[in-house]
């Protein structure tokens, strides 16, 4: 009778092979609520590209998101909304419309928490 060898078991991670860690301190419970808000909140197509107009703007009236988004004004506010929650956007309202930018190194921060290379400046 002839002895079956049994297959090697590979290690679930090779360190040769594996990235690197996301980032180098896990995040803490709190941090990790309050990140997955803000990625909650970048994590639709409509927003992604409303806070890029945004960016490239500095300072956008609502009234002037309709036609680059596509979208009605409720819509449109609806996305603003979501993004000034999670703290990515800040208004002023000005007579009936709310002029919109970018929060000062909000984005940093999201990219800081992801583990990413720094880039420029938000905003």
């Amino acid at each position: 009778m002839t002895a079956t060898r049994e297959p090697a078991l590979l290690p679930l991670v090779d360190d040769a092979v594996c990235a690197p860690a996301m980032i180098e301190v896990p995040l803490a419970e709190g941090e990790a609520s309050a990140l997955a808000s803000v990625l909650s909140a970048l994590a639709d197509p409509v927003r992604l590209r409303l806070l890029s107009v945004v960016a490239a703007q500095g300072e956008v009236c609502s009234c002037h998101l309709q036609e680059p988004l596509g979208r009605s004004q409720p819509t449109i506010s609806h996305h603003t909304r979501v993004l000034a929650e999670a703290g990515l956007l800040e208004g002023d309202k000005r007579g009936k419309w709310t002029w919109w930018r970018i929060v000062p190194g909000r984005l940093s921060a999201v990219r800081e928490a992801l583990g990413a290379l720094p880039h420029g400046q938000d905003g």
